[in-house]
C-alpha cells in the first residue's frame, strides 16, 4: 500500500534550478486539505517565495512563507483569524549526509534539513510542513479572556473544582 499523496505537492526538477525565485501558491482544494490535516478550520491564503541554491549536493531554498488561517482558540474553542510570516529556511541533503550517531543541533539562524533522493525535492511539502510548524497550538483568540471568567478559567480559588478540597485543608 503505498503512501497517501502530499496535500500541496510541487516537485522541482533540480536540473532546472534557476537565480529566479519559485512562488508556491496552494490552490482552493489543497488549501482545504492542509486546513484538515493541521486539524484547523481553514488556510484562506498561503503564499510562499523561494530562492533555491545548488551547495555540491545540497539545494539551499530561502525566503518567506506568509498565510492567512482560520483555527480554534485553545480557551474558547471560538474561531478567529490569524496572520503567520515565516522566514524559510531549508537545505535539502541526499541520504546518509549525516554521520548515523553524530548529533544534530538546529539554532535559530541555521536551516531545517530534509532529506531527498534522486533528482527531485518536494518544496509544496516542505511548505506544508514549515506551515505545521508556524501554527501555535495553544493559541488564544479574542474572546478567550472572556471565556475564563464564565468558565472560571482564571483561577479563582474560592470557587470552581478545588473550592471545597481548600476548605478541607483549613480545617484544625
Amino acid at each position: 500500500m503505498s503512501a497517501p499523496a502530499p496535500e500541496f505537492s510541487r516537485v522541482i526538477d533540480l536540473r532546472q534550478v534557476t537565480d529566479a525565485p519559485i512562488v508556491l501558491e496552494p490552490d482552493a482544494d489543497e488549501r482545504r486539505r492542509l486546513a484538515a490535516r493541521f486539524a484547523i478550520s481553514a488556510v484562506d491564503s498561503l503564499h510562499a517565495e523561494l530562492v533555491l541554491v545548488r551547495e555540491g549536493e545540497n539545494v539551499l531554498a530561502s525566503g518567506l512563507l506568509v498565510a492567512d488561517i482560520v483555527q480554534a482558540c485553545a480557551i474558547s474553542g471560538e474561531d478567529f483569524n490569524v496572520h503567520v510570516e515565516e522566514p524559510v529556511n531549508l537545505r535539502f541533503v541526499p541520504p546518509g549526509h549525516h554521520a548515523p550517531d553524530e548529533e544534530l543541533e538546529i539554532t535559530a539562524n541555521e536551516c531545517d534539513e530534509i532529506e531527498f533522493e534522486g533528482l527531485t525535492i518536494d518544496l509544496g511539502e516542505a511548505i506544508a510542513q514549515s506551515l505545521a510548524l508556524a501554527i501555535d497550538p495553544f493559541a488564544e483568540g479574542p474572546e478567550a479572556d472572556r471565556a475564563r471568567i464564565q468558565h472560571n478559567l482564571a483561577g479563582d480559588p474560592s470557587s470552581g473544582p478545588f473550592a471545597a478540597l481548600a476548605a478541607l485543608t483549613k480545617k484544625d
